[in-house]
């Protein structure tokens, strides 16, 4: 082993929505002499979106961060997988799996030949299951970026678990907790504001082929008018980053009948829209969270320590174990018309008291508080002193979870 140098890590993240994830331990290893860490950012293509782009914006997000980082605007990412070569990275920092997002160059495949890929989850928890699954969904764990990760840090044992049945089997994955779940509970600080506030955080997905929670298509005009009928509190519309685009991409809500929508919601003078922003800033300053899933349903009751109201569809894909416990730390309704009816109620007294089911989430979701990205630091430290080779690629046998029927086509 070459002890004489730091260990060289690359991040090369576009998701800058769930730069949270990778954060603490981009901080903690640049303040570490063992490591040597470089931020690149990279263009991306999001579902509903038809081209690579969108670099400029996450480069401005890093200086918004205060992160130095290197810039690959490259239109041909073959040249940004050359530079990334001479960089010679021991390891490169991925936080989200969906490889048709990425550029060619910067995909696992291209990756795994000469640097150790390492996945940390963009999300805090695995909440949703696939159809005719139980346990843990195939997509979290057997994605071509999956098989291709040298190292994988997780906050579910039971991923974990499902990782054993693998032809690679699971010692190359770590039970570490969720770096973006520490995150979001460390920065929990309120902004003051003078009148009441509810968030409004609708979800992107509207098909029984993909999650299908999403509700913004039946109950959009409801909101429209409840904001109407209620212009002495803010409404803080926060959608997926998907969502705009998804609604139009599926054919769910046509162009005219959205925009028209949107024109009337920023006509308000009590409603807004919010495309980033510090999400434990947003979850902390808001007097009430209303949203149809995912992840939220369970970083809101951890991250405010209360219940959001949850508004369900009722053909979602079924919630994973500890996916049922994070419901049920929320008000969990079928209609927007229930929410209508009690909101008076609840902004006078609140959705009552939840503690004990946020206390069980807590210890499902977080077996290490606070300790996430220090343990995976360490965890890359040692494997790096043990001189792990790269990832043999003719010892994984099962076809990719993206290739399989019915995926979407990785069109370049």
């Amino acid at each position: 082993m070459n002890s004489s140098r730091p260990i060289r890590v690359v991040f090369l993240s576009f998701y800058i929505e769930a730069w949270d994830a990778l954060a603490d331990i981009y901080s903690q290893m640049l303040a570490d002499p063992r490591f040597e860490p470089t931020v690149i950012s990279i263009p991306r293509r999001l579902t509903g979106e038809t081209d690579y782009s969108g670099e400029d914006r996450v480069s401005e997000f890093y200086d918004s961060q205060n992160v130095a980082h290197l810039r690959f605007d490259f239109d041909n990412s073959k040249v940004g997988l050359e530079k990334l070569r001479e960089l010679a990275p021991d390891y490169v920092f991925l936080n989200y799996p969906w490889q048709r997002n990425y550029q060619p160059g910067y995909r696992a495949e291209q990756l795994s030949e000469f640097t150790k890929v390492c996945q940390v989850p963009y999300y805090s928890f695995a909440l949703v299951n696939e159809p005719g699954d139980d346990g843990v969904a195939p997509y979290l764990y057997t994605q071509r970026s999956h098989q291709l990760s040298s190292l994988i840090f997780t906050q579910d044992a039971a991923v974990v678990d499902a990782y054993s049945r693998t032809s690679r089997g699971n010692s190359h994955v770590h039970l570490t907790g969720s770096p973006k779940l520490d995150s979001l509970v460390s920065r929990a600080v309120a902004k003051p504001h003078d009148r009441y506030t509810l968030v409004w955080a609708p979800h992107h997905s509207y098909s029984p082929h993909w999650l299908n929670f999403g509700t913004f298509a039946s109950m959009h005009q409801e909101m429209l008018d409840f904001a109407k009928r209620h212009t002495d509190i803010d409404i803080v519309m926060r959608p997926h980053p998907f969502m705009f685009g998804t609604l139009v991409e599926r054919k769910v809500v046509g162009e005219a009948e959205l925009s028209r929508w949107l024109e009337d919601w920023n006509a308000l003078p009590n409603t807004r829209i919010e495309t980033g922003g510090d999400f434990a800033e947003i979850f902390m300053s808001c007097d009430l969270l209303l949203t149809d899933g995912i992840s939220f349903i369970g970083e809101y009751p951890l991250v405010a320590n209360k219940p959001a109201v949850y508004l369900e569809n009722k053909d979602h894909w079924k919630f994973s174990p500890i996916g049922e416990i994070a419901v049920e730390a929320n008000w969990r309704i079928s209609e927007f018309s229930e929410f209508v009816e009690r909101f008076d109620e609840i902004r006078q007294n609140g959705l009552g008291d939840y503690s004990a089911q946020i206390a069980r989430l807590r210890a499902a979701a977080s077996p290490y508080p606070g300790e996430s990205a220090a343990r995976i630091i360490e965890i890359v430290a040692n494997d790096f002193a043990a001189e792990t080779p790269l990832v043999d690629k003719s010892k994984i046998t099962e076809l990719a979870w993206e290739f399989g029927p019915d995926r979407e086509p990785l069109v370049d």
